[in-house]
């Protein structure tokens, strides 16, 4: 089988890169280009069940992508430093250049000092600024434009448009070298990825009611069959089942059949063989019945049981809202904000800024938050409001909860 690698970075280098990607025999690349990096995280979303890895032709969208959690596949980006850096000094000296008085951005001091001193070339009139999470575009052109008449070499293609009128400035490309390099580390990696997730995982069920159950076993991507004692077969695979459970947090499906059934007990095994998941399924559902009425376990190989979700008895209408903080990871005083906020909104859509306010935390807090809850069930996107600036759209969530 072959593997779908996303390539993401600006329209000039992404055709290249993916070409040297699927120099490789079983790679296929997808080619996915951006205007400025800033859109890099909506594009891993908006491919991420198409691809098993991610390349991005630099750190900095690899970084936006990341911080935005939007990478839930292996990712890798290419370096520029070394060879990459050398070839560009190499460029500029051919153009008439003084390569002992350049502003170089993105990359870390420590590699461009060992790339000069490799050259046999001084540093003192060298400017960097290395990446870091808080750097954006507009302050890498700043940074260039104080350097008065420096050469100056950009890691981004933002400030390179930015700049090339009024300095001599070139954007680094990632050399071929540099691209295999990053490829083989993503392969090795999400072909380890994929492997996993084809391991096979196996759930026995026991419900009063059948009603909703394919439904639910279609949602993992599974097949339903009749099992011994009443109980039902769900054969689906570790990737879904990963996906669907938040990594293995959370098991939504639990409490949407319990509006049907007042028993249901859920037990799955994940093994290298239908025998070994079979049989950790068995030890799930046993760990489960021991729990209660409703309750869901995950047992793995090493004897090692995770309860994906457990609900007491709660009066009918009533909000349990430790069981659902212990699901998603959040305390029962952010939930409750959370429900006064649904509140004061009347029942409308919510943009991840207006949660953040309420709660007073950062955005991505507030992002990572409404992730959790929409992976339980407990929140769902609507839709994307523009922010009236150049900034990524604010995604408007309902609660649910």
């Amino acid at each position: 089988m072959g593997i779908v690698i996303g390539v993401v970075g600006p329209h000039d280098l992404v055709d290249d890169v993916a070409a040297t990607c699927e120099e490789q025999p079983g790679v296929t690349a997808l080619r996915l280009d951006y205007d400025h990096e800033s859109q890099a995280p909506a594009i891993v979303e908006a491919h991420s069940s198409t691809v098993e890895g991610w390349l991005f032709t630099g750190i900095v969208p690899y970084m936006l992508a990341s911080d935005a959690e939007a990478l839930t596949r292996p990712a890798a980006f290419v370096d520029y430093s070394g060879a990459t850096l050398l070839t560009a000094l190499v460029r500029l000296q051919h153009e008439g250049q003084d390569i002992t008085r350049l502003s170089i951005d993105t990359i870390s001091s420590a590699d461009v000092h060992a790339t000069f001193e490799e050259a046999g070339l001084p540093t003192d009139q060298v400017r960097t600024l290395p990446y870091r999470p808080e750097m954006t575009s507009k302050k890498a052109v700043s940074f260039h434009r104080r350097g008065g008449d420096h050469a100056v070499i950009t890691c981004l293609s933002s400030v390179h448009e930015a700049l090339r009128d009024d300095m001599h400035v070139l954007r680094l490309a990632p050399s071929v070298h540099s691209v295999r390099v990053a490829l083989r580390q993503l392969l090795l990696t999400a072909e380890g990825q994929a492997q996993e997730d084809a391991q096979i995982a196996l759930g026995l069920i026991e419900v009063d009611s059948e009603e909703g159950l394919l439904r639910e076993a279609a949602a993992l991507g599974g097949t339903l069959a009749a099992f011994r004692g009443g109980t039902h077969l769900l054969v689906t695979t570790r990737g879904p089942l990963a996906d669907a459970t938040g990594g293995f947090s959370c098991l939504p499906m639990l409490s949407r059949l319990t509006m049907t059934s007042q028993v249901v007990r859920v037990g799955f095994g994940l093994g290298r063989s239908a025998a070994e998941a079979e049989s950790l399924a068995r030890r799930a559902l046993a760990r489960a019945r021991r729990i209660g009425d409703v309750a869901a376990v995950l047992s793995l190989r090493a004897d090692t049981d995770i309860v994906l979700e457990s609900v007491g008895a709660t009066p009918a209408g009533e909000q349990n809202l430790s069981v659902i903080a212990r699901r998603v990871g959040l305390s029962v005083p952010t939930l409750e904000k959370l429900l006064e906020a649904r509140e004061a909104a009347g029942g409308e859509p919510l943009t991840t800024r207006e949660i953040a306010e309420r709660l007073a935390v950062q955005q991505r807090t507030a992002r990572r938050m409404l992730h959790r809850l929409e992976l339980a069930g407990l929140a769902e996107r609507t839709g994307n409001l523009t922010s009236g600036t150049s900034g990524r759209p604010l995604t408007l969530y309902r609660l649910t909860l």
